[in-house]
């Protein structure tokens, strides 16, 4: 074991880790193997076994991000301004989870998209387009994970965590986010890049703001419930 100091922390390292590090990068491990020069300073070790520390924490970082998957639920024309079913300000969600989807295509991470079949205004909104080699999930149920393969799909790919969003924030995203806890995933649920709409019951209108802000106080047990600059932010 090899113990350094590495901002104010002690760090313990396994040799197994060094040769990991060499395995990965060949050119890297040359330098990794030169510590064990009789020539080589000590300052030296402290340096290069410090970058051996970062780059096998950046590097495990990478792997566990690799286990996320972006989840985009129905947002479909017709819950836009002259659709079947407007919701209030769809179009600021579907910008939120442009940018999620934006971060997720640069960094390579696994996406899903989820629509609801219709004949009218059933297309995936422009904003967040599926690419031609993306996934999307075809449905008639408000559980997107029933009657298709998404729960096998995404765990071929070693899928452990969602980042969910989209329409309507108390129907399919709701249905979503807890079929998804109740099946095994860890979930995180994009509060701003969510939306729904006015309710009735009976005689009494339910405002859309409270009808998202009391499903997502709802779903605080089955995820963590973040912003989009929250999330983007410490990704």
């Amino acid at each position: 074991m090899v113990n350094i100091l590495l901002d104010g922390s002690l760090i313990t390292i396994h040799p197994n880790t060094i040769n990991n590090v060499y395995e990965r990068n060949n050119n890297f491990g040359k330098a990794i193997m030169n510590i064990n020069s009789y020539s080589t300073t000590l300052q030296m070790k402290k340096i290069v076994l410090s970058l051996v520390v970062l780059t096998f924490l950046c590097l495990n970082i990478q792997a566990q991000n690799k286990h996320k998957a972006l989840l985009i639920i129905d947002i479909q024309d017709f819950y836009f301004p002259g659709g079947k079913s407007p919701l209030a300000n769809p179009e600021k969600a579907a910008d939120n989870a442009a940018l999620l989807l934006k971060k997720f295509r640069k960094e390579n991470f696994l996406v899903v998209h989820v629509r609801h079949n219709s004949e009218s205004g059933g297309k995936i909104n422009e904003r967040v387009k599926p690419l031609a080699d993306e996934k999307v999930v075809s449905k008639d149920e408000v559980n997107c994970f029933i009657k298709n393969d998404l729960t096998d799909y995404l765990k071929s790919y070693g899928i452990d965590t969602l980042v969910i969003c989209g329409m309507q924030t108390h129907m399919c995203v709701e249905a979503a986010t807890r079929a998804a806890s109740d099946i095994g995933f860890k979930c995180v649920l994009i509060h701003d890049a969510c939306a729904t709409k006015d309710l009735k019951y009976g005689e009494k209108t339910i405002k859309a703001e409270d009808v998202h802000l009391s499903t997502l106080n709802t779903l605080k047990n089955y995820a963590q419930i973040k912003g989009t600059d929250e999330f983007l932010k410490n990704k």
